[in-house]
């Protein structure tokens, strides 16, 4: 399998990767989020731009870039709008997504971009191809705040998502049940182990699929999403928390 670095960071090899995201709706929270990640124990930041009141503007778009990425220094930066059909804050034209996604990746202060697999082919390859052209990585990822899919068509997804020519493979479900964490977790332990050529990203959300966030390393995801303040998704957990269950983790495993 191959493995995606980012300004040093090797996604795909080792403990997995700890990310963390900025939620906030103003400037000023966005800021304020970014000095309290500064110097936690995270290898990436994420930067949830569906929160922001302002991101149908993308001149303020890239003031807050550019203010990112002088707090945050070398911190590898994911730039993503979760749409509101997959549990994010605003709804947006196909249109204005491609090219809000292509502009920041132009922009030279973001190391990846999330593009979700249910926009399609088209879009996913026209982010990718303008992304790849400024250096910057690519996640497909799909969310299901209602259900766990199942095993097979998780891992049909991800299939897909690697056909499409992303760099890494992502999915987030809701399991109703703690059988449904178990679907979730064998889709990734087959998918590593039979199909995947880039590193995927899988978790179980809720209460119910915590352990996912922690076992990644056994069944094959290579990267999880903690918090410092505010969460963008139900059932993470506190970074310093996370990464001492990795670490523990980690060491049984070597």
């Amino acid at each position: 399998m191959e493995t995606v670095v980012v300004r040093g960071i090797e996604i795909g090899a080792g403990i997995p990767k700890v990310c963390v995201p900025i939620v906030g709706t103003t400037k000023e929270e966005i800021q304020q989020a970014a000095k309290n990640v500064s110097g936690q124990p995270i290898d990436l930041v994420e930067w949830r731009g569906d929160w922001f009141e302002d991101i149908f503007n993308f001149e303020k778009v890239e003031e807050c870039l550019k203010e990112l990425r002088e707090c945050l220094l070398e911190t590898p930066i994911l730039f993503t709008f979760r749409t509101a059909k997959e549990g994010g804050e605003k709804s947006i034209e196909e249109r204005e997504y491609v090219l809000l996604n292509q502009a920041v990746a132009k922009s030279g202060y973001v190391d990846l971009v999330d593009v979700e697999l249910f926009m399609g082919e088209n879009v996913i390859k026209e982010i990718l191809e303008v992304a790849h052209e400024h250096g910057v990585k690519v996640i497909a990822s799909n969310h299901d705040f209602a259900k766990t899919p199942e095993k097979e068509e998780i891992i049909n997804r991800l299939k897909e998502m690697q056909q499409w020519g992303a760099d890494l493979l992502k999915i987030a479900v809701m399991p109703q049940s703690k059988k449904d964490v178990l679907t979730l977790l064998m889709a990734t332990e087959e998918m590593v182990t039979n199909y995947a050529k880039k590193p995927i990203i899988t978790m179980s959300m809720a209460n119910t699929g915590v352990l996912s966030r922690l076992c990644g390393e056994v069944f094959g995801s290579a990267l999880t999403f903690g918090a410092v303040g505010k969460t963008s998704a139900p059932g993470q957990i506190g970074v310093e928390d996370l990464r001492i269950a990795l670490e523990i983790l980690h060491k049984s495993l070597v």
